[in-house]
């Protein structure tokens, strides 16, 4: 299985052991059709690997959005916090699916690196999510794992409120590689996510893919609708797991996020001080 790394040296095709180094920088790459982005791949030159493999975030300058309400347990949880649940009812039946921007790239941490928490939200939550990695065609280039760290408190209260409880410094992680779509399949694919606190797990929660009720070239469909992507973008496709209302992070947790045949996303929790 192929992936793309993006590392201090550069971006780099991993196959196992061995490392391939393309000339060209992820917004360049992504820039590119999908057969030309193959290209390049496949004619990548063989590199000894790098001295530090500790990868940053696949993204550059891509802007990430995200999917809401695309699995039954997030319709549920949404409708439960919410003053209305009404919204949320209507738009996991309807045509149009939810879409809305989650962050630029200097809001996404690589894994390693601390995800932040609102310091004005009382519950707080990861959302454990698959990323779809497009190329300025919409083309799905690859997959990679997101975590859409959410204030359930702030988005409850008022539904108007979602890009506050959505939207800030360190809301998002992305990582640790992208794995190339022709090497990986997004059906079937199980998503699990563990909150530490300590030596303790606090919550621990699995799903599959399996449960969308949307579907990837669906989503991607009405998000390319009147806008343009001139180095691709990123998908967070929703999230089948939500923890209960007595479970919010904290500074200090660790939240880890693994799906089957990408690897884990491993982030630190970190507050924001209040103003």
């Amino acid at each position: 299985m192929e992936e793309l790394v993006r590392l201090d040296e550069g971006l780099f095709v991993r196959a196992g052991a061995a490392w391939r180094r393309l000339q060209l920088s992820l917004d360049a790459l992504l820039a590119l059709s999908v057969d030309d982005i193959r290209r390049r791949v496949e004619s990548a030159e063989a590199v000894d690997p790098p001295r530090s493999t500790t990868a940053r975030a696949p993204i550059e300058s891509q802007e990430v959005w995200a999917a809401g309400v695309t699995y039954q347990r997030s319709l549920t949880a949404r409708a439960e916090e919410a003053v209305s649940a009404d919204p949320y009812e209507r738009v996991y039946a309807a045509k149009r699916p939810e879409l809305f921007f989650k962050a630029t790239a200097g809001r996404v941490r690589a894994s390693g690196e601390p995800v932040r928490i609102r310091s004005d939200s009382t519950w707080d939550v990861p959302e454990p999510e698959l990323a779809v990695v497009c190329n300025s065609l919409l083309e799905v280039v690859g997959y990679t794992i997101g975590n859409d760290v959410s204030s359930r408190s702030i988005e409850g209260e008022n539904a108007l409120y979602l890009p506050q409880a959505k939207v800030y410094d360190g809301c998002c992680s992305l990582g640790p590689a992208i794995v190339l779509a022709r090497d990986f399949s997004p059906e079937g694919r199980t998503i699990s996510v563990e909150i530490r606190r300590g030596e303790s797990t606090i919550f621990a929660g699995e799903t599959s893919t399996a449960a969308m009720r949307r579907s990837i070239p669906e989503l991607l469909l009405f998000l390319g609708r009147d806008q343009v992507f001139p180095a691709g973008c990123v998908l967070l496709t929703g999230t089948g797991i939500v923890p209960p209302a007595d479970v919010t992070l904290e500074d200090g947790d660790v939240v880890t996020v693994r799906i089957d045949g990408i690897g884990e996303l491993v982030n630190p929790v970190q507050r924001h001080e209040p103003v």
